[in-house]
């Protein structure tokens, strides 16, 4: 079936970098932005969007939870721009934002861009979003992908761990099924209703000031603590989205026997927020009849990275 280029995802330029506030603003019709893409992308091209068959984990992940109406989507994801951005001024401000031709970063940016084109199909609105993605020189163990397609990786998630493509994929398919799936935005709805009470909520369901609550709490987004239910399904959507992006979904299994040998001691950044263990894993082996089709019958990357050298 033939796709309207109009549901293709938005991209910043070739290597998805942040544009400035005016350049957000800018004319954004189909024309020019296909023309800033062109002249940006230097003959890199962008992945066609697909409609998602009822196969791999589409019919196991339920609706999204009715508290999600009662916080704005627009808001928290206005709320992650800024935040996104204040995160890329102080890196910047100590040098530690990699830059654009950075080996990590145009590996980081070429995963993306093989799993962005099956984002819309798990949330209609992830089409329009500006995709982001930035590494920040830093050992944390730690990535995240916040509402609105914002996303950064640590330098020490990859270096220590050592990651393969296949591996950082399935990092990516699982923060970004956190955004797509509006896990932080149904953890605010969840925080409004107990702090507010129901029938307040219900006097606004028009939003009101329980949207500006939402932007009250939205600091929380890069330390937010997802439910079990939440890791779960972000575990089996990042799988479903990595592998038919061509990248081995079995890749889940190893990652996190790698994070839960990284959690003795002092736990990592990363899973003080992503706790592992056994049954975590468990859960993935249980999925992959479900995602091993997908990844087979893939278009495959033409081209795998390496990890950093790692640290000494």
């Amino acid at each position: 079936m033939p796709h309207d280029n109009a549901n293709r995802p938005a991209l910043n330029g070739a290597s998805l970098a942040l544009p400035p506030l005016a350049a957000a603003m800018r004319c954004t019709c189909l024309l020019h932005t296909r023309r800033r893409w062109l002249t940006a992308a230097a003959g890199a091209t962008l992945l066609p969007a697909t409609t998602l068959a009822q196969d791999g984990v589409k019919p196991d992940v339920g609706r999204e939870s009715k508290l999600t109406k009662l916080v704005s989507a627009d808001q928290v994801e206005q709320a992650a721009f800024q935040q996104y951005g204040q995160l890329k001024r102080e890196a910047g401000a100590k040098r530690a934002l990699a830059g654009d031709e950075h080996p990590q970063v145009l590996r980081l940016r070429a995963i993306a861009q093989r799993i962005i084109p099956f984002a819309g199909d798990w949330n209609s609105r992830a089409r329009q979003w500006r995709w982001e993605v930035n590494l920040i020189v830093d050992k944390q163990l730690n990535a995240f992908c916040m509402p609105g397609g914002k996303i950064a990786f640590y330098s020490g998630i990859l270096q220590q761990l050592q990651l393969s493509d296949d591996e950082v994929a399935m990092i990516m398919g699982h923060e970004m099924a956190h955004a797509l799936r509006e896990h932080a935005r149904e953890r605010m709805g969840k925080t409004m209703a107990t702090r507010m009470g129901a029938s307040v909520i219900s006097s606004l369901l028009g939003l009101g000031n329980l949207g500006d609550a939402a932007l009250n709490i939205s600091g929380q987004l890069l330390t937010l603590k997802f439910s079990r239910d939440d890791e779960t399904e972000a575990d089996l959507v990042g799988a479903d989205l990595a592998a038919r992006a061509g990248y081995d979904p079995h890749a889940a299994v190893a990652l996190w026997q790698k994070m839960m040998k990284a959690s003795q001691g002092a736990p990592p950044q990363f899973l003080s927020t992503h706790p592992a263990g056994p049954t975590r894993i468990a859960d993935i082996e249980k999925v992959m009849p479900k995602v091993e089709p997908l990844y087979a019958k893939a278009a495959k990357p033409s081209r795998r990275y390496g990890p950093p050298a790692p640290p000494r």
